[in-house]
């Protein structure tokens, strides 16, 4: 059964811009669906539909065959963890206090956390690489460190459905595949999850499927043999990729961003031009 299932959410923002139009995604238990597109696409629009973040003008979003606008908050928050890609403004606690805060669908309103949520906190913690920044500001941590915490938070409210926007747009590379590794992790372990992310290469390797957006609409989704290749992404992108596969193997293609313009004018030998695997 599908843990996820939204179909033809519609959505427009004031009345004039569609940023949604008619998409239908269905995510089992055990997947990591990477959704990418160019930006401008829908794709955070359609991360806060499925969140029950926007109401939208035509569609509906269900968990497990059951309606979310079903669903009190509370309820939401112990089925769905969200991480956006940036907070708006930043609260004045510790990183501790604010992974903590991910288990307010646990304890309800006046309940002290007990030592499991405790324990879910520093789990959460040490599972995004942040359990030294327990007691840190959040107005003293790095953009990249930020993004950490807040899938830190999202990890301790122990929802079964993840909803990640642009995880790692501020990480080094290291900490990326960490993070995507973390995903894949949790995905392997029975939870769903849809990330969103322009880093194709990322999604090739981690994702169990890819499904793209443009103009509002889903215009392609499979594994990443069949979603990466000049076919699906040069109407999208244009012709400024290059195509290849990781250790020359099909199943895992990888996208590099490329100029034939520099090429020439650095020659085929410093260009790389005819390398066509990683």
């Amino acid at each position: 059964m599908n843990y996820l299932s939204a179909s033809e959410l519609t959505f427009e923002y004031s009345g004039v811009v569609r940023a949604v139009d008619g998409v239908g995604l269905d995510i089992e238990n055990g997947e990591l669906v990477a959704l990418i597109g160019p930006n401008g696409s829908g794709k955070t629009t359609l991360l806060k539909l499925c969140a029950g973040l926007l109401e939208p003008l035509r569609g509906q979003v269900c968990l497990e065959d059951q309606p979310l606008k079903e669903f009190d908050l509370a309820e939401r928050a112990r089925r769905i963890a969200v991480v956006p890609q940036s907070l708006r403004a930043l609260p004045d606690i510790s990183v501790d206090e604010f992974v903590l805060g991910g288990r307010y669908g646990h304890l309800g309103f006046w309940k002290q956390e007990t030592a499991h949520d405790l324990e879910m906190c520093r789990l959460a913690l040490e599972a995004t690489a942040v359990a030294d920044l327990g007691e840190r500001q959040l107005t003293q941590l790095s953009g990249g460190q930020r993004q950490r915490v807040l899938l830190a938070r999202a990890l301790a409210q122990e929802a079964q459905l993840l909803l990640v926007d642009e995880p790692t747009s501020s990480l080094d590379p290291e900490h990326q595949v960490q993070v995507f590794e973390l995903l894949r992790q949790l995905a392997d372990n029975g939870r769903a999850v849809l990330v969103v992310t322009h880093d194709l290469n990322l999604a090739s390797l981690f994702a169990t499927r890819l499904a793209v957006m443009q103009a509002g609409r889903l215009v392609a989704a499979g594994c990443a043999s069949k979603v990466l290749t000049p076919e699906v992404l040069e109407p999208i992108y244009g012709p400024c990729l290059r195509y290849g596969s990781f250790e020359g193997s099909a199943e895992r293609p990888f996208v590099l961003p490329w100029s034939a313009a520099s090429s020439k004018q650095r020659g085929p030998q410093e260009s790389g031009a005819d390398k066509t695997e990683l």
